[in-house]
């Protein structure tokens, strides 16, 4: 991957909606060789698929508290249970499992702090092994996710 794959996975990350020509321009190439390089990197699983990016108020899901689980049980039957229904939830829209403790970090998305309450109690606290749940309100994001950085460079700070 040179300076130009790179060019080309920042302009995406940052607009995934540019037409070939408009992303040709950006990274200084013309249509067909930036074409082959996006599909290129496509092929490779370096762009895994392209998405939009939504309000999660705008569509009745703008409480997102984040939530750690403890587990009492960690046998390999009860995480692989554990996590194919985690996979499931609708409203769990991120789900990592962390070493030490906790066990998982979750984001939740719902309506509001009701709907919260109801998915802990209903929902979450019904999964198998937890033997812990606790939540994690967000006073403000302070930094919203812009992509992964595409230069192995690093910008130094300013005195």
């Amino acid at each position: 991957m040179d300076r130009i794959d790179r060019r080309i996975l920042h302009e995406l990350q940052q607009d995934g909606r540019l037409t070939n020509a408009e992303l040709a321009t950006r990274v200084d190439l013309t249509p067909s060789p930036c074409l082959r390089r996006v599909r290129q990197l496509e092929q490779d699983g370096v762009i895994r698929g392209y998405r939009a990016l939504l309000d999660g108020a705008a569509l009745g899901r703008g409480f997102q508290p984040f939530v750690t689980i403890v587990m009492r049980h960690e046998d390999q039957q009860t995480v692989s249970e554990f996590e194919r229904r985690v996979a499931d939830l609708p409203e769990v829209v991120e789900a990592h499992r962390l070493f030490g403790d906790p066990d998982y970090l979750l984001r939740i998305a719902v309506a509001d702090i009701a709907a919260y309450e109801r998915f802990i109690t209903d929902v979450l606290s019904g999964l198998p092994g937890i033997a812990q749940v606790n939540s994690h309100l967000t006073m403000k994001q302070v930094k919203a996710d812009r992509g992964i950085p595409t230069s192995v460079n690093r910008p130094r700070p300013t005195a």
